[in-house]
């Protein structure tokens, strides 16, 4: 295939929400993320400038054989699908969701705009759909494509520590692992907004 510039994606800008697991993926492409995505999604809001960082890693196991040295087969043993982003908000969402479930509560007592929330002691399982959407602007016509990634069903599986310091923002590091969404079902989609797929 030959080199084609216009078919080089940067993401200049983008979105990341959570629904209740298997809440279905929008379907429109207006341009306009929050009526495309409906109330069903909330948006986590800003992100540190490095983005996301996709993990795909799959674990083989080799089937040896008394003949041979190398192996004449490969079984999947594991599948690890992951998105790793950094939330720079901190609110109602953004702090149940990286501490793994639960909910903020107003406090009774005193009630004027004081708000608890509760590590739990025994971790519980807090499975959500994740989206994600970017856009970039092609060098070639400067027309506009979008792409969405789509989880089903995940959790976050880990949490980075969050530091408390005078001279940057405090953090919330998530690693969100897709989990299965049933037979015949994708563990997680791509839907582009992009003509360089035409030719499928």
């Amino acid at each position: 295939m030959a080199g084609n510039s216009s078919e080089i994606r940067v993401a200049g800008s983008g979105r990341i929400f959570v629904a209740a697991a298997g809440t279905a993926l929008p379907t429109a492409f207006t341009g306009k993320p929050d009526t495309d995505w409906g109330a069903n999604w909330k948006d986590l809001g800003f992100t540190t400038s490095d983005g996301v960082t996709f993990a795909k890693k799959d674990k083989l196991e080799p089937v040896d054989s008394w003949q041979a040295v190398s192996p004449v087969h490969f079984t999947y043993s594991d599948r690890d699908l992951s998105l790793k982003f950094s939330l720079l908000q901190f609110n109602e969402l953004t702090l149940p969701f990286f501490m793994g479930g639960g909910a903020v509560a107003d406090e009774a007592t005193p009630s004027n705009g004081i708000y608890r929330y509760d590590i739990a002691d025994s971790p519980k399982a807090d499975s959500r759909a994740l989206g994600l959407e970017f856009t970039d602007t092609k060098a070639s016509d400067g027309s506009v494509v979008t792409y969405r990634f789509y989880i089903p069903r995940g959790q976050v599986t880990a949490s980075d520590d969050i530091k408390l310091a005078r001279k940057a923002a405090s953090t919330l590091g998530i690693t969100f692992t897709a989990l299965t969404a049933g037979d015949d079902k994708p563990l997680a989609s791509f839907v582009m907004k992009d003509s360089a797929y035409a030719a499928v």
